[in-house]
C-alpha cells in the first residue's frame, strides 16, 4: 500500500494512537449540552411509564404477596432480598430432598425359579437345570442352585487348587480370550475349566465353539490317512515350497530337485500344510473328510453336563477347499477347548473318545441324592487303536522337535516334567479382522512310572502383543497337577506377563 508525502508527514507527527486522539478537537463528533434538545413528548411518555411501573409494584407487594403463596420452587424479590418460602413449602421441599437422597434404582424383576422335576434326574434334566454362567470362573468345588422346591447342592469334579491356580495365572493384559481345560483321560472328569473373555465376563470360552480349530484338525486328518489310506508314521511325504503355506501349485504330485521328502511323523510335528493339503485333496477327498469329522464329533452336541454349541465342520465341492480343511488352513472349521480335550483323550484311550463330565452329584436340602455321575465312563470309537498309537508317537515328536519344542524346552531336566511322557499338537491362525491371533495347544501327559495321566486343551486369543502362549499354559497346568495332585491348598500364582511382552 502506497502513502502520500502528506499522509507520511502526518503519521510522523503522531507516534501512537493516544497522541493522535489527543490532537483531535474536543467537540469532535459531539454536541454541547446547550445544543441538545429534548422532545416534550418523549419526556411525558417516560413519566407515565414510570408511574405505571411503580403502581404495579406496590399492588404486588400489598395484594399478591400477602394472600397468595408463591408457586412451589418460585421465589420473590423485594428490596433486593429473597423471600423465604412458607413453612408448608419448606416441609415439602425438605421431604422431596430426603426422598432424592434415599431413592434407589428399581430392582430388576426376580427371575422365575427353576422348577424341579420329581424323582431322580437324568443327564438331559441336569442340562436343563444348569447354565454356563454358574461355571464361569467357578473357584469352589460345590455350588448352590435355588429352585422352586428349595436349594440344590451341586458337587463338581473340579480340582479347586488347580482351577484357582490357572485362573490367577491368566494374562488379562494381552489376551481377549483364554480357555483352559484339564481332564482325566480314563474317566472324562473335568478338573479345570478356567476361562476368560474380555468382551463378556459371563462367558466361559472353554464351552464355546466359535474359535477356528486351525491345525488341531490335523489330528483328524492324520487319523483318517492312517485308517482309510494305510499310512504309517514312517510313510514318506513329499512337498514343494514352504512348510506353512498352501498354494495350489503345491498341491500336485510333481517331484523335482526342489521337492522335500519327510516322514508323516515329521510332517505332523512341524505342522506342514502342503503335506496335509495333499492328503485332503489327492488322497482323502470330501467323503472321507466328512466321515472323519463326524466320527470325532463335529457338528454334534457333546454329551456333556452343561449345554453348549457343537464344533463346526464345513466342506465344499471344490478340491482346493478339501486341502484347506485337511490342513486346518481355514476359519470355517471351529472347535471348543472342551472338545479339544476330548480329541486328545482318544489318543491315550486306544482310539476311543471319552464322554466328559463335571457334575459329580446333586442333592436336595434334605441330603437326598437326585443325580450321581456314572462310575462307568462311556466311550465312542473315533479311530483305530493303530491310529491312536501312531498319533501318540507323532504328538510326542511335536514336543521334542516340532512346533511345541519352545514351550517345553528343557522339560527332560525338569524335576516334575522329566518323569512324564508328553505329547501335543499346536495350531495358530488369525481372525478375519486380524484383530485376534488364535493360538492352540491340545495334548496329554502321563507318568512313565505310575497311573496318573491327563489331557490339556488350551485356546488363547492374543491381541496386539503376544503374552502367555497356549503351550506355556499347558506346561504350567501339567507341572502344577503332577506336583500338587491331591493337595487342597492353592499356591501363589505366577505373575502375569503384562509388562513383559513380546511383539506379535
Amino acid at each position: 500500500m502506497a502513502y502520500s508525502k502528506k499522509s507520511m508527514s502526518r503519521r510522523n507527527q503522531h507516534r501512537n494512537w493516544r497522541d493522535y486522539q489527543a490532537s483531535l478537537p474536543k467537540n469532535y463528533g459531539r454536541k454541547s449540552r446547550s445544543q441538545r434538545s429534548y422532545s416534550p413528548r418523549i419526556f411525558l411518555v417516560g413519566l407515565v411509564a414510570l408511574c405505571l411501573v411503580f403502581g404495579l409494584f406496590s399492588f404486588i407487594r400489598s395484594e399478591g404477596g400477602a394472600h397468595h403463596p408463591a408457586e412451589p420452587g418460585a421465589s420473590e424479590v423485594a428490596g433486593g432480598a429473597a423471600l423465604e418460602p412458607t413453612n408448608e413449602l419448606a416441609q415439602v421441599a425438605e421431604s422431596t430432598h430426603e426422598l432424592e437422597q434415599v431413592a434407589e434404582p428399581t430392582p430388576e424383576p426376580t427371575p422365575e425359579l427353576v422348577s424341579l422335576p420329581e424323582g431322580p434326574l437324568n443327564k438331559e434334566q441336569v442340562r436343563q437345570l444348569l447354565d454356563e454362567r454358574m461355571f464361569s470362573n467357578l473357584t469352589e468345588k460345590e455350588l448352590a442352585l435355588p429352585t422352586g422346591g428349595g436349594t440344590l447342592h451341586i458337587e463338581t469334579s473340579l480340582d479347586p487348587a488347580l482351577q484357582n491356580y490357572l485362573l490367577n495365572t491368566i494374562d488379562r493384559v494381552n489376551s481377549r480370550y483364554v480357555g483352559i481345560v484339564v481332564m482325566e483321560v480314563g474317566s472324562g472328569r473335568v478338573l479345570a475349566l478356567a476361562g476368560y473373555d474380555r468382551m463378556n465376563s459371563s462367558i466361559n470360552p472353554c464351552l464355546h465353539s466359535q474359535y477356528p480349530a486351525a491345525s488341531i484338525f490335523k489330528i483328524v486328518t492324520a487319523a483318517a490317512a492312517i485308517d482309510q489310506c494305510g499310512y504309517s508314521v514312517n510313510s514318506p511325504m513329499q512337498f514343494n515350497g514352504g512348510k506353512h503355506t498352501l498354494y495350489k501349485r503345491q498341491l500336485t504330485n510333481k517331484v523335482d530337485r526342489n521337492t522335500t521328502t519327510i516322514p508323516l511323523q515329521e510332517a505332523f510335528a512341524d505342522s506342514v500344510n502342503p503335506v496335509f493339503g495333499k492328503l485332503g485333496e489327492l488322497r482323502l477327498g470330501k467323503p472321507r473328510l466328512e466321515q472323519a469329522a463326524a466320527s470325532f464329533g463335529f457338528n454334534e452336541v457333546l454329551d456333556f453336563d452343561l449345554p453348549m454349541p457343537p464344533s463346526q465342520f464345513e466342506i465344499s465341492d471344490i478340491p482346493y477347499n478339501w486341502a484347506e480343511v485337511a490342513s486346518g488352513f481355514n476359519r470355517q472349521t471351529t472347535l471348543s477347548p472342551l472338545h479339544g480335550a476330548a480329541l486328545a483323550s482318544a489318543v491315550l484311550n486306544g482310539g476311543r473318545m471319552v464322554t466328559q463330565s463335571i457334575v459329580e452329584r446333586i442333592a436336595d436340602e434334605q441330603g437326598e441324592v437326585l443325580y450321581l455321575r456314572s462310575k462307568t465312563p462311556e466311550f465312542r470309537q473315533v479311530m483305530s487303536s493303530r491310529a491312536a498309537t501312531a498319533l501318540e508317537q507323532m504328538m510326542e515328536s511335536t514336543i521334542t522337535s516340532g512346533t511345541a519344542r519352545k514351550a517345553f524346552r528343557g522339560y527332560q531336566k525338569d524335576k516334575v516334567l522329566s518323569s512324564l511322557q508328553i505329547g501335543g499338537k499346536t495350531g495358530s491362525i488369525g481372525s478375519s479382522s486380524r484383530e485376534v491371533r488364535f493360538d492352540w495347544f491340545v495334548g496329554f501327559a502321563k507318568e512313565r512310572q505310575g497311573d496318573r495321566q491327563l489331557v490339556v486343551a488350551v485356546m488363547v486369543g492374543h491381541e496386539e502383543f503376544i503374552g502367555i502362549r497356549a503351550g506355556d499354559y499347558a506346561r504350567r497346568a501339567m507341572t502344577y497337577y503332577f506336583k500338587n495332585s491331591g493337595t487342597e491348598s492353592v499356591s501363589a500364582a505366577e505373575p502375569a506377563v503384562g509388562d513383559k511382552n513380546r511383539k506379535g
